[in-house]
């Protein structure tokens, strides 16, 4: 499941838990693509407590989705992940440095407050 979070307009902010599914993950695409339509960069905030897993439909969408953004990158400067699991911060870890204008950091689930502010200051 997905839930759009309360956030500035130009943060996309959202709580995984659960399996997530190919209906949840469009949800996430219209709400981005809205919010790319009025705003030149996002910051993004996800919060993958509760998250358990994805359907295969899911990873496919999610996949496609990434590619299709991939030279639009700098619209994302910044992606703040709120986890308490070792392989999320392991797997932001790898990919971070691959992301060159894209900023991926991780937060301790006592730290949403600072997460959101973290992703909100998107650097000039």
């Amino acid at each position: 499941m997905i839930e759009i979070l309360p956030a500035p307009d130009h943060v996309a902010a959202y709580r995984l838990s659960g399996e997530l599914t190919g209906e949840d993950y469009d949800k996430v695409v219209v709400d981005l693509e809205a919010r790319l339509a009025r705003h030149d960069r996002l910051g993004v905030y996800v919060d993958m407590v509760d998250f358990t897993d994805m359907t295969a439909e899911a990873l496919i969408k999610d996949i496609r989705y990434a590619f299709s953004k991939f030279g639009e990158l700098k619209r994302f400067p910044r992606e703040a992940v709120v986890t308490d699991r070792g392989w999320v911060k392991a797997l932001v870890g790898l990919v971070d440095p691959i992301y060159r204008h894209t900023e991926i950091r991780t937060f301790a689930p006592d730290e949403r407050e600072a997460a959101l502010a973290w992703a909100q200051a998107i650097p000039a």
